[in-house]
């Protein structure tokens, strides 16, 4: 991509030292048009993430991922183990959404969306620079021995960094067990809820040896999305790019010389500066090509400009572009492979609004006692069958029954003609449904149930009646 033929760079990467240890990037902070833009999105976004576990719309969380009881609320919408299909697909819809969107801007999603990235740059980093001051602020206290200023600093640090958290692990678990279940466990105390009490210590310990130790390593390491970059991308994809078509030229890259015509000599408009590398938060060379670590956070974008508009060369050596906008000054095209992506986001999409507009409140199943036959009773013909009523809502049905809505007959519940279903509870027994001989047209009748609650049909059910082979 580049005139340079060492690609030694992509032997290894750069939180790795050449003994195999853990090495610490001490980047520059950054400042600039992009950043201050992705401050506004990134506080946006944490305002949502710490708000949306303690919204509720009738009476539903708005978002909930209880997968132990495999209750989740996406939208104030409850989905249940019945509803799984739809949970399936609006994943899917998610994942082609994201293929997408990675097809077109490459790994924007990492560096503007992703919360390991909001947290690490916008939270921990700012309140390191806060403490430990800029890069060879940081870089010193490193090395530094053990004395007083570096423990007061480390204590101060690691203190405010474990509250952050603590408290990014109560929102979690308000996502994962539900809100009420998080106040409940403040309220009882750690002895009465024990479990969610260790769950919370076991979130706090990952979130914390995360950002304190691990870092950038997981976008680098442990994240999937960064390993499919290199399948998904191509050279129409939109990417932060180092323009090599200029920043080389005939000459390459060389030191700025005041009052030198880079025009005449034939050097790029690369300075070799190094502060695109120096405030890069995954310590690489964007000036090497797209790379695996790239997390697309326009650091370099800012710091880039910044200089170059210092040395009085134009802007824009490092931007938002396609390796053949680069190369070939190929706009920007809407390719055949984008377009097959957006019509599966299309149909999945049209899929999962159809599927969620047929869903009911409240779903009922009314089946056959297995092994059972039907018996005679006089005229009457009787089934016996087994139900089961789940209530998806946040509100209690107390007079449910069952009437039948095509055929003539009856319907005998074991036990209470009317019963209640409680809200998110599930309500289940047996029944008898007895039907006229003369009424059955063969041996095998499909008859439609409704279930009442009071005079309102919340719900219908289809199943089969048993008669037999011959009639009068």
């Amino acid at each position: 991509m580049s005139n340079l033929p060492d690609e030694a760079f992509r032997d290894t990467i750069g939180t790795i030292d050449e003994g195999g240890k853990r090495k610490f990037i001490f980047p520059k902070k950054p400042s600039g048009k992009f950043y201050d833009y992705r401050k506004i999105v990134s506080y946006v976004l944490l305002a949502i993430l710490f708000i949306n576990p303690f919204i509720k719309v009738n009476g539903n969380q708005f978002m909930m991922f209880n997968i132990l009881e495999r209750r989740f609320n996406i939208f104030g919408f409850p989905f249940w183990p019945q509803d799984f299909y739809l949970f399936v697909i609006s994943m899917l819809v998610g994942v082609v959404f994201i293929i997408l969107f990675t097809v077109v801007f490459g790994r924007i999603f990492c560096g503007w969306i992703c919360p390991q990235t909001i947290f690490l740059e916008m939270v921990f980093r700012r309140i390191e620079y806060w403490i430990d001051g800029d890069r060879g602020s940081q870089s010193r206290l490193a090395r530094m021995e053990w004395n007083a200023e570096k423990i007061r600093k480390r204590v101060l640090k690691w203190t405010i960094f474990f509250l952050i958290s603590f408290l990014i692990a109560n929102v979690f678990l308000a996502y994962l067990v539900g809100s009420d279940a998080l106040f409940l466990m403040i309220e009882q105390g750690p002895v009465k809820q024990a479990s969610n009490f260790i769950a919370l210590l076991i979130f706090t310990s990952v979130f914390y040896f995360v950002f304190v130790w691990f870092r950038e390593q997981v976008c680098i390491i442990a994240c999937p999305y960064g390993r499919l970059q290199g399948v998904l991308l191509d050279n129409k994809s939109i990417n932060v790019a180092y323009d090599f078509v200029r920043g080389e030229k005939e000459e390459g890259r060389a030191k700025f010389k005041k009052n030198e015509d880079r025009a005449l000599t034939g050097k790029g408009d690369c300075i070799d500066c190094l502060q695109c590398v120096h405030v890069c938060p995954m310590g690489i060379d964007i000036r090497n090509g797209t790379q695996l670590e790239c997390t697309n956070c326009t650091a370099c974008i800012d710091e880039c400009d910044h200089i170059m508009e210092s040395v009085g060369l134009p802007k824009g050596l490092i931007r938002y572009a396609s390796e053949d906008e680069i190369a070939k000054k190929e706009p920007f095209k809407f390719t055949s492979r984008m377009k097959g992506y957006t019509a599966v986001l299309f149909i999945l999409l049209s899929i999962f609004v159809g599927m969620l507009f047929l869903r009911t409140d409240v779903q009922a199943v009314v089946l056959r006692l297995p092994g059972q036959l039907f018996q005679h009773d006089g005229e009457k013909i009787s089934n016996v069958y087994t139900y089961k009523i789940v209530n998806k809502t946040m509100k209690d049905y107390n007079d449910i029954h069952f009437e039948l809505i095509d055929q003539k007959g009856e319907i005998r519940n074991v036990g209470k003609k009317h019963f209640k279903v409680p809200k998110e509870g599930i309500s289940q027994g047996t029944l008898f449904i007895e039907i006229n001989e003369v009424l059955l047209e063969s041996d095998k009748t499909k008859v439609k149930i409704g279930v009442y609650n009071g005079s309102e049909l919340i719900e219908t059910t289809t199943t089969n009646f048993l008669g037999p082979r011959s009639f009068n």
